[in-house]
């Protein structure tokens, strides 16, 4: 049963002044010094970032913004745990195993290996339905339970088993079921949210049983809440942490109903959550689902224990890339900083070749020390909470709080996570974001390194990756699946895709078109606009030529057609287009594109003389490319 009414959260108090030694200064004064120094300039529009969560960031925070919140006065490890569920940052460092196709043997002697270099929480995804009661011996031989977190990701209907067998385990070896930590990632909504369908009749009594079947292991937590999904599906992190709080609302709803207590479920839930590139706003993200949660578990009459939340983040697939994919490393090391310093309980660094490859002994070696150098070197798992009291976290905590809880209050009076879903309700919101998201990428407004801008000219992608397709779907393949879909599945991709096509699709085409630099009159301007040219047709995987400056246009169109070249772009001054342009044009003679560098104020003078291709900060890279391959016949 859920409560008929969701309170309002409650934000921090904060007076204590520690910089007396200095004059206060107002808010008004520093707004007056920031407009004078602005000269006329309008204040929101070159300071205050709008931001897709729906609130805005202003350029600087006081103390008077923490005057009402309420959360500064606990300390980590209490209610309402917005500073951490635990005194201690020790957090986990966490792999995820893949089946080996050589049996689970192999696995075995994976997860030995990276248990003796530094992890101490492993995932293993189970092969097919079920692991028999000889495989899963075999694949746990020698792995200490009650030294790390063992988890384990079966399928649906597979879970109530996998669980029964590491009981069966325990008690064979003699361990203290009290010291057993780890989960069983069972989460039926997971399922629902990607493909469409679940198992409607057993889905919640499977998880009942989970739940009474794990009073074995007091720790172990049973059934998961897993958010990260809708990162992965480019939702917002007020959508992720909302859409979080409406999965793990529905089963509190649902177990409730069933005759457990709220205690018992929610001391048996894990949260999964994404960590992306937003690096303070992520960190927000991690303090406000602390705060959130804790909130909804008391709503539901739960205790203050029961409301800690159990944290495990993985880093951001939506956000790594086929092309230059050793940037990854780069965006996995600063979304692990963001968890880390937000005190979740586990983390899990994505592989850097995850986007194309399984993992290789050296991206999970890579994935490995990024949290381990955060550790060991950077000794972050040294302080519990080092943003509290930073006016701008605490700010974005509660902004971030707030928007979230309000979208889940507006699913709750839908009926709650799975009516939403079936409404469309929740696939509108995400289909809208994307459509965001998709389009600042295109624009450039947002920059994916080494795929929508700066590319690596020379790079080539393998034949195999060139020619795999992927995609996610569920291990479930039983004819209770076979019933046609309930709600619209919710699609995981990745940022990149839409340009990694483009250029899949000239490298692919076997002839690679040629973008000539023609650079002449003003040098400096002719050296920017030929350095953003070359970065604009390399994103399509075009071979650029670029030059230093010819001495006239004639040479330049000389060196262009000996080079064979398919684009010609013109680079120069706005005041050097008017007449060399034309002349450009008619001396190539139809031989190749000309495409102009910039948006000179002499454009309509140029298209009324038939030069129609124009390039410049403002055009959509992503379509304006397509549009050039569609021109040379790449398809």
């Amino acid at each position: 049963m859920r409560p008929q009414n969701c309170i309002k959260i409650e934000v921090l108090n904060m007076t204590q002044n520690l910089f007396t030694e200095f004059p206060p200064i107002t808010v008004e004064q520093w707004d007056e010094v920031i407009i004078k120094d602005l000269k006329g300039a309008d204040y929101d529009r070159k300071l205050v970032w709008k931001t897709p969560e729906g609130f805005n960031v202003r350029p600087f925070y006081s103390a008077a913004d923490l005057a009402e919140m309420q959360h500064l006065k606990y300390a980590p490890g209490e209610y309402p745990y917005v500073r951490g569920v635990r005194r201690d940052n020790n957090w986990k460092v966490s792999q995820f195993v893949e089946p080996d196709t050589r049996g689970v043997a192999a696995d075995n002697s994976l997860i030995l290996s990276i248990l003796m270099k530094g992890v101490n929480s492993v995932t293993y995804r189970v092969r097919g339905e079920e692991l028999s009661d000889e495989d899963f011996n075999i694949l746990t031989k020698d792995v200490g339970f009650p030294y790390i977190d063992i988890n384990f990701r079966p399928c649906c209907k597979g879970a109530l088993k996998t669980l029964r067998q590491v009981i069966a385990k325990v008690k064979s070896e003699g361990w203290d079921a009290n010291e057993i930590e780890g989960a069983i990632d069972y989460d039926p909504l997971r399922r629902l949210t990607l493909e469409g369908n679940f198992c409607q009749e057993t889905a919640f009594a499977t998880a009942k049983s989970l739940i009474e079947t794990a009073k074995a292991l007091p720790k172990y937590r049973v059934i998961g809440v897993n958010p990260y999904i809708y990162h992965n599906a480019g939702s917002t992190i007020v959508q992720e942490l909302a859409f979080a709080l409406a999965m793990g609302s529905e089963y509190l709803s649902q177990l409730t109903d069933s005759g457990l207590s709220v205690d018992e479920i929610a001391s048996r839930m894990r949260f999964t959550f994404a960590v992306g590139p937003n690096y303070f706003m992520e960190i927000a993200k991690f303090r406000a689902a602390r705060l959130l949660w804790s909130q909804a578990v008391k709503n539901y009459g739960g205790s203050d224990c029961a409301a800690g939340v159990k944290l495990h983040a993985v880093t951001s697939e939506w956000n790594q890339t086929i092309y230059d994919p050793y940037v990854n490393m780069l965006r996995g090391t600063t979304e692990a900083m963001s968890a880390a310093l937000a005190g979740v309980d586990s983390l899990e660094v994505t592989p850097f070749n995850n986007a194309y490859a399984s993992a290789d002994e050296f991206s999970r070696r890579i994935a490995r020390n990024v949290q381990l150098l955060l550790k060991e070197e950077a000794y972050l798992d040294r302080v519990t909470d080092p943003s509290a009291g930073s006016y701008y976290i605490e700010s974005l905590t509660a902004s971030i709080a707030n928007e979230a809880w309000k979208l889940f209050v507006e699913i709750e009076d839908k009926g709650g996570y799975i009516a939403a879903l079936k409404e469309g309700f929740i696939q509108g919101l995400v289909k809208t974001t994307t459509q965001k998201k998709d389009l600042n990428i295109a624009i450039r407004r947002d920059i994916l390194l080494g795929t929508n801008q700066y590319p690596n000219f020379t790079e080539k992608l393998d034949a195999k990756i060139l020619n795999e397709q992927t995609s996610a779907s569920c291990c479930c393949q039983g004819d209770e699946y076979k019933d046609a879909k309930i709600v619209e599945p919710v699609r995981l991709y990745r940022g990149a895709e839409a340009f990694e096509k483009l250029r899949m699709k000239t490298e692919k085409h076997g002839i690679v078109p040629v973008a000539f630099m023609l650079t002449f009159g003003n040098l400096s301007m002719c050296r920017a606009r030929a350095q953003f040219s070359c970065n604009f047709f390399a994103v399509a995987g075009f071979e650029v030529r670029d030059n230093n400056r010819f001495a006239d246009i004639d040479e330049g169109v000389e060196a262009a057609l000996k080079a064979g070249a398919s684009i010609v772009v013109a680079c120069s001054s706005d005041d050097e287009y008017a007449e060399a342009v034309p002349a450009i044009n008619e001396k190539i003679a139809g031989k190749a594109i000309v495409v102009v560098a910039g948006d000179p104020v002499c454009k309509p003078d140029l298209e009324a003389k038939g030069i129609s291709h124009f390039i410049n900060i403002k055009s959509n890279v992503l379509e304006t490319l397509k549009n050039y391959q569609q021109e040379l016949g790449i398809k």
